[in-house]
């Protein structure tokens, strides 16, 4: 439960630099984020009288502090200090999308990144033949996009099914049980935008970043 004995380092004297960026970042990602101080120190077991007057340069915080909060944020602690002016977007290389381990003809990549809480947004690669897996599924009860990057994939909603092409989309409620499978010669690519999001933090922990593949 957050409280206000928070391990912290008192300031007597001018912000330094370092403390000063500090404040500031924290303050930027926090609202780049869209969450309140007391949404980020429920999910940093803090409180958000303490983060108030760690954005105004008025403590400090513990190297275990600020990993929490650098992990609620989805940033790391390195983000906290370095100067990239007022900043606050991240880049996302295709081969460093976060993925689930591969299954059978299919990839499952991650394109949001917490803590968004407004969407939710996943790109599934298929090679020939590839499904999201033999049995109809549902998560939560969301609306979901399905758009189609290339190739042709068939989507089942219920009893009904749906090929689609480059170009297309449909839309849907997650708890309609449905399955996507590749129907097309050649590899297939489909996005998928939710909202509000369905998955829980445990699920989202799965996804582990792609390895580069040596030049």
């Amino acid at each position: 439960m957050p409280h206000d004995s928070q391990p912290q380092v008192e300031v007597d004297q001018p912000l330094s630099k370092e403390l000063g960026l500090l404040a500031q970042r924290v303050k930027r990602f926090r609202q780049a984020r869209r969450l309140s101080l007391r949404q980020l120190g429920e999910m940093t077991g803090t409180s958000a009288s303490f983060l108030s007057q760690l954005e105004r340069g008025l403590t400090g915080a513990t190297t275990s502090t600020l990993m929490q909060i650098s992990q609620a944020l989805s940033i790391s602690v390195a983000d906290l200090f370095e100067d990239r002016g007022t900043s606050t977007y991240r880049v996302l290389r295709r081969e460093d999308r976060p993925a689930l381990p591969s299954a059978s003809g299919y990839r499952k990549t991650l394109l949001s990144q917490r803590p968004i809480h407004e969407f939710e947004v996943y790109v599934g690669e298929f090679e020939p033949g590839g499904s999201t897996g033999p049995e109809l599924y549902t998560h939560g009860k969301a609306h979901e996009m399905m758009f189609v990057l290339s190739g042709v994939v068939e989507i089942t909603l219920g009893n009904e099914r749906f090929l689609l092409q480059s170009g297309d989309s449909i839309e849907y409620s997650t708890a309609t049980p449905h399955r996507i499978e590749n129907r097309g010669a050649g590899p297939a690519e489909v996005q998928w935008i939710i909202s509000p999001p369905t998955s829980q933090l445990a699920e989202l922990d799965e996804f582990l970043p792609k390895t580069r593949k040596s030049d």
